[in-house]
């Protein structure tokens, strides 16, 4: 009896042991993952993430640059479509240069109207040369400032940030405006200096 009562005691106290034990190994398991659960939020936190979760730090700096980079890019590709355009008008001299042919070729018909001994020659340049250098007029003035403009967008990122490349579209249509601007001048010129489609010869 008194064999067993010891055996049983024992028994008793191991089993108690081996209980703690496996009570201390998992209070060090949950630790453990207490402690790893930490590193990953403090792992976080050091990437950029607010404290609501909301946005990252890189984030922030992306729609910074993007505000940045934004109104530039956008004033600087305005500007070429409109040297593109005026380039496109110079070729013409626009609406403008027509109302202003139209005026002009009034204007001769009323000074040769109120001349009776005006000539030809000085009849024909009242009503339909003043009238044709009018609209070169007017066509040359389009090609000067889409030449200007094309030129301003072009040296443009010289004087920006450093850094910030301007995008090719806005370079090729630029270029164009440049291009047109350049071809409207020079017709432009031909024309108010009667070298191209002047007036016959009265005589």
């Amino acid at each position: 009896m008194g064999t067993r009562t010891v055996d049983e005691a024992g028994a008793t106290t191991g089993a108690e042991a081996t209980e703690a034990k496996r009570d201390e190994e998992t209070v060090d398991v949950t630790k453990n993952e207490a402690a790893d659960a930490t590193d990953d939020v403090t792992t976080t936190d050091d990437e950029g993430t607010d404290t609501d979760g909301t946005e990252t730090a890189a984030e922030k700096e992306d729609t910074r640059e993007g505000t940045a980079h934004g109104p530039s890019g956008v004033g600087q590709g305005a500007a070429a479509v409109v040297s593109a355009a005026l380039g496109l008008v110079s070729l013409s001299g626009g609406w403008i240069g027509t109302i202003a042919s139209a005026r002009q070729s009034l204007v001769g018909q009323l000074e040769t109207s109120s001349s009776r001994s005006a000539s030809v020659a000085k009849q024909m340049q009242a009503i339909y040369g003043d009238a044709w250098q009018a609209t070169a007029l007017w066509a040359g003035l389009f090609a000067l400032a889409a030449l200007i403009t094309g030129v301003v967008v072009l040296a443009r990122p010289a004087f920006g940030a450093p850094g910030k490349p301007q995008a090719p579209w806005i370079k090729s249509v630029s270029w164009a405006g440049v291009a047109l601007g350049v071809i409207g001048l020079l017709l432009a010129v031909l024309k108010y200096s009667d070298a191209l489609l002047g007036l016959p010869s009265a005589g």
